[in-house]
């Protein structure tokens, strides 16, 4: 395992599996500070946990401008038991965002995603720098 996602302790690394279908919601910081929380499909490379969101959208603004966030992943099954991963987007591309959201689509819904004409895919890769569990 990376040495980053070893930060995950083993009794919630299947909050992560593509089979939990695990929901993560997303906070990320706006321009005067506050926060802003967003649930988002997300599955990981092994090192990173990859988000994927259309250019222009708020999440997208802010993480490019302040790369801080936090992710509260849930467990499907047991709404009190979570994962909570703050860390940092060490990388922003569109290389590859078409075809990922529709990976996230395939696990999330069964099919491909239906990419609107025009729509820019992105994808986050976030490093886990502090995790804790619970439940």
């Amino acid at each position: 395992m990376n040495p980053k996602m070893d930060k995950i302790p083993v009794e919630y690394q299947d909050l992560l599996a593509d089979e939990t279908r695990a929901i993560a919601f997303l906070a990320t910081t706006m321009k005067d500070g506050t926060p802003q929380v967003t649930p988002v499909w997300f599955n990981t490379d092994g090192t990173h946990i990859l988000v994927n969101s259309a250019q222009g959208r708020v999440k997208d603004r802010n993480m490019r401008a302040r790369p801080q966030v936090a992710l509260a992943i849930i467990a499907p099954d047991a709404a009190y038991r979570y994962l909570q991963i703050r860390g940092r987007v060490v990388e922003v591309t569109t290389q590859g965002a078409a075809e990922h959201i529709s990976i996230l689509s395939q696990k999330y819904e069964g099919k491909d995603y239906d990419l609107p004409a025009g729509m820019v895919r992105v994808i986050y890769k976030i490093i886990p720098e502090r995790v804790s569990g619970s439940g």
